[in-house]
């Protein structure tokens, strides 16, 4: 294949994805005014369903225009000969191939992420605002940006220059060397994330002692569930939107609450939560979610290795010589509809597990309690509760509202 073959393969997936995204995303908007399902009935009265529905359409068209500015600057980019230009760039700087790898990433994901910024602004302080979701202030907008791009530089870079590393020693073995290293990453972060990373960004404490500390405990005592680290994490700082979630495992397993989930439910309901969360637990799922992705990561690794030095990739892109880089940027667009697949296998084992754990909940404590969470926290969030099921099948990882609460009540 020559290289201008490949390039217009490459330009022709970014237009598809975008086309199949665009189509998605306004078959989905169809539903948007679709009568609400009678087991969802009483969950809005009708000015909150009006504000719901214009939500839902008001972050639609954000999305239309964010992502049609984001492909035309990507194809713009293409035909402008960008990445020979940044390529150029990076080499100017240095000889070192590490340094002129993450020369050129840093280049990319610096202008990436400005040109974005005005659209991250607008969904944050005008969409968010507008609704009553937002509680982050422009002074930690500024610094969530400057620590993510701090933690990118330390932690992205660091792996990057990694990976290069293993490839300038091996080549196509390389893939082994960076799963290898990924992998023990992995399983570090999923280990310690909730102490390392989240305190970066947020304020988070042991659970007060009081009867919801007292009902939690009660309930891991009944099924036999060693529970110590309950921690209350400050979600408040940045929206009105609640969550809980389920991390670790072994002796550093701990289950992180939103202090705006302890606001918006009451007790028994947050029980109802966490016994969701500790479903997760109990079913495997975190190891079996582990599992696949290392699995995923290594097959897309061992893929890289057979294409990634390939001259005509590095050529496709308008660079005459082989580099990494470079053909680490092609590889992603032609692996991008594998990554699709992949990723819509996963959702549907996520909104499988999903179920189960709503099951463990429902045998365990109360399903009642778990329905009245679910739609309180719906609500709240102004959930849409008439998706189309294609979306559904494409983007979400939990099943909708209304399949949790018939599954709840079978």
């Amino acid at each position: 294949m020559n290289p201008q073959t490949l390039f217009y393969i490459l330009i022709a997936i970014i237009i598809i994805k975008f086309l199949f995204d665009t189509y998605i995303n306004a078959l989905n908007s169809k539903h948007f005014k679709d009568a609400i399902p009678e087991e969802l009935k009483g969950i809005y009265n009708d000015n909150e369903y009006l504000k719901s529905q214009k939500y839902k359409i008001e972050n639609y068209k954000f999305s239309l225009i964010s992502s049609l500015f984001s492909v035309i600057t990507t194809l713009l980019f293409f035909f402008l000969d960008g990445f020979k230009f940044v390529d150029e760039l990076a080499r100017s700087i240095s000889n070192n191939t590490i340094v002129i790898t993450l020369v050129f990433f840093g280049i990319i994901f610096l202008a990436s992420d400005i040109l974005s910024l005005p659209f991250s602004y607008y969904k944050t302080f005008v969409i968010e605002e507008k609704f009553g979701f937002n509680k982050t202030s422009i002074k930690t907008f500024v610094l969530d940006k400057l620590k993510g791009w701090l933690m990118l530089l330390i932690v992205g870079g660091g792996l990057m220059a990694i990976i290069t590393w293993f490839y300038e020693l091996t080549t196509t073995n390389f893939w082994l060397y960076t799963w290898g290293v990924i992998t023990v990453f992995t399983l570090f972060l999923n280990l310690f994330y909730s102490k390392l990373i989240v305190p970066i960004f947020n304020k988070q404490k042991p659970l007060e002692d009081g009867e919801l500390r007292n009902e939690i405990e009660k309930f891991a005592e009944k099924i036999g569930f060693k529970l110590d680290n309950i921690f209350v994490i400050d979600g408040s700082k940045r929206s009105t939107k609640a969550n809980a979630y389920f991390s670790g495992f072994g002796s550093q397993k701990r289950i992180t609450l939103f202090d705006t989930l302890i606001n918006d439910l009451d007790t028994n309901e947050i029980v109802a939560v966490l016994a969701h969360e500790v479903g997760h637990y109990k079913r495997k799922h975190i190891i079996y979610n582990l599992i696949l992705s290392i699995g995923i990561t290594g097959l897309t690794l061992y893929i890289l290795s057979l294409l990634v030095g390939n001259l005509t990739l590095s050529q496709a892109l308008g660079v005459q010589n082989p580099s990494f880089h470079i053909g680490l940027i092609a590889f992603v667009i032609l692996y991008s509809p594998i990554s699709e697949i992949t990723n819509l296998f996963m959702n549907a084992l996520s909104r499988k597990f999903e179920f189960q754990a709503d099951n463990y909940a429902k045998e365990n404590f109360n399903p009642e309690d778990l329905i009245s969470s679910l739609k309180k926290l719906s609500k709240n969030s102004l959930s849409n509760l008439t998706p189309s099921n294609l979306y559904v099948k494409i983007h979400y990882s939990h099943p909708t509202l209304l399949q949790r609460i018939l599954n709840l009540k079978k």
